[in-house]
């Protein structure tokens, strides 16, 4: 495997955001957690080796964005739905608040703020578990406010919110996927936030397999701008422009089994999107060119007993690495030929009793995780597995997925916003 990474091919991202050194999104600029820049360092504690950490105002699970000189997070601001700005001193430049928040239901992993922003360099958009969206110009003005839930329903979901916004068609796109509520993809104009369509997405499953916290792909198939989203136990793809089900792809849970809800989300490389589902203890790969799938005989490759259940994979050069996030085998790191699905291979992280929900990235070659109690693990990627492991303490825990730009490492975690950097 190839230390240097290249831009998946096909992925879609904010314009510019693939010349520049901005991380505008949940996964970066190429949407699948990698880049080719230098990384930052990969040895530091709470007491060495962090350029800075700014205290935020309340404990939020999101990962920040950045573009330019600016970063932007989203945070809960006494009881209301938050928006700050810093610059890479870690010094504020703004904070606005939306209205009152709703409380995250998941003590430990949970928040009123978990979704990402995302910003196309002028604007920045944010969501919120409150039902909240909200676009401001990249200086702090809010240009427009408005709230899924009483436009289109409530939010039924078991756990809290997790899926982030996309651009797509030139405006913000957002997935609610829920058993019990109103499925659908809507787009709002990203000036005014008026509709510009929005289509259901129902789909029949069984107790809580509907609830999808996973985040859509905006990739290009056969010269269609697609949004690719899975939920509901289903691969789907729309159009950007107008919304319009061009596809849709099954076999993941023919049985109907109950609890599959989705919390990892799925990865593209080499026009192949890989999906962890059942719970994180299976992969689907299928080509983004020769769907719909009836089934998983029309799918390139499965494989039972590999998966994450909410750590999302990452990905380089038509290769994948998943981590196991939870149970005996946490900590498992798994590297995977995207066309083929045969493991590459194995590695280990140190072993300890807790649990990742950050999901890891790639630069270069080096490769970063956190875990749940603020342990940021980073090792070299070689040919044959991992080596060079190091933990580093941040001292607080750690939720939200790490961001990699101008050869500094940003970490949200429960009470600061640490930058890493030489």
């Amino acid at each position: 495997m190839k230390a240097i990474l290249g831009i998946t091919a096909g992925v879609l991202v904010a314009a510019g955001a693939v010349c520049g050194e901005n991380w505008a999104n949940w996964r970066g600029p190429a949407g699948n957690g990698s880049t080719a820049k230098s990384p930052a360092p990969t040895e530091f504690s709470e007491k060495s080796g962090i350029l800075w950490k700014a205290e935020l105002p309340g404990r939020g699970c999101s990962t920040p964005v950045t573009w330019g000189e600016r970063i932007f997070v989203t945070t809960p601001i006494g009881k209301e739905d938050g928006v700050m700005a810093f610059d890479w001193k870690g010094e504020e430049l703004w904070r606005k608040t939306l209205g009152a928040l709703t409380p995250g239901r998941g003590q430990r992993v949970g928040s009123s703020a978990n979704s990402s922003p995302i910003t196309d360099g002028k604007h920045v958009f944010a969501y919120f578990k409150s039902g909240n969206v909200a676009g401001f110009t990249v200086e702090g003005t809010l240009l427009w406010k408005v709230n899924l839930h009483e436009k289109y329903g409530e939010d039924k979901l078991w756990w809290d919110q997790g899926t982030s916004p996309v651009l797509a068609g030139g405006n913000i796109v957002i997935a609610v996927m829920q058993t019990e509520g109103n499925s659908y993809l809507v787009s709002l104009d990203p000036k005014t936030g008026d509709e510009v369509w929005f289509t259901k997405r129902d789909i029949e499953t069984t107790a809580e397999s509907g609830d999808s916290y996973a985040t859509p792909h905006v990739v290009e198939i056969n010269g269609v701008e697609t949004i690719v989203s899975f939920g509901a136990d289903h691969l789907t793809g729309h159009d950007a422009k107008s919304g319009k089900e061009l596809w849709r792809s099954a076999g993941f849970n023919p049985d109907m089994e109950k609890m599959w809800r989705v919390i990892a989300s799925s990865v593209v490389t080499n026009d192949v999107v890989v999906v962890p589902f059942k719970r994180g203890d299976a992969l689907g790969a299928l080509k983004l060119d020769g769907i719909p799938a009836k089934s998983d005989k029309d799918w390139l490759w499965r494989k039972d007993g590999i998966g994450t259940d909410a750590v999302s994979p990452v990905a380089l050069n038509g290769k994948l690495i998943i981590v196991k996030d939870s149970g005996k085998t946490r900590g498992l790191v798994t590297c995977l030929d995207a066309l083929t699905g045969k493991v590459v291979w194995e590695a280990n992280l140190p072993k300890s009793a807790k649990i990742y929900y950050s999901s890891p990235i790639l630069a270069g070659n080096k490769f970063y995780i956190a875990r749940e109690d603020g342990v940021v693990i980073t090792a070299t990627v070689s040919d044959k597995g991992l080596k060079d492991v190091k933990e580093n303490d941040l001292g607080e825990g750690v939720i939200a997925s790490l961001v990699m730009v101008n050869d500094k490492l940003l970490i949200r975690g429960e009470q600061h916003l640490f930058c890493i950097g030489k």
